[in-house]
């Protein structure tokens, strides 16, 4: 499995991007895709995460009310929708594949996930 993801830039406080994260290979949907960011001189953390058929959801505290993950699998693809944006929601987002996580989506640690895509950079400006 090979995972791209893509649509981060530069956005003002306030504002919002989306960004998608590709799936490809055999048997996407047997993955929960989870996403990740990690900001300058910091550690990479969780996000927000997606079960295998879509109906289960998790997120990290500091994101609740304001990014929404979404997968459509006739598409191969998950979404981070991100509103609200915030300055310190500033860093690289990655997103990753695990193979052998239940069936309901919660947090997901570094060291489960099995594949990674290569990350994109978001910005927000203040």
């Amino acid at each position: 499995v090979q995972l791209q993801a893509f649509g981060g830039g530069l956005v003002q406080a306030g504002g919002s991007l989306r960004l998608s994260c590709a799936v490809f290979g055999r048997n996407q949907r047997s993955y929960i895709i989870g996403w990740f960011r990690q900001a300058p001189g910091k550690e990479r953390e969780f996000v927000a995460a997606v079960s295998r058929s879509g109906a289960s959801i998790h997120y990290v505290d500091s994101v609740k009310g304001r990014f929404t993950i979404s997968r459509d699998n006739a598409e191969n693809t998950v979404y981070l929708q991100m509103n609200s944006l915030k300055p310190e929601d500033t860093a690289v987002y990655y997103c990753a594949a695990d193979r052998d996580g239940p069936a309901a989506a919660g947090s997901l640690y570094l060291n489960e996930m099995d594949y990674w895509g290569q990350g994109t950079e978001v910005t927000v400006s203040s």
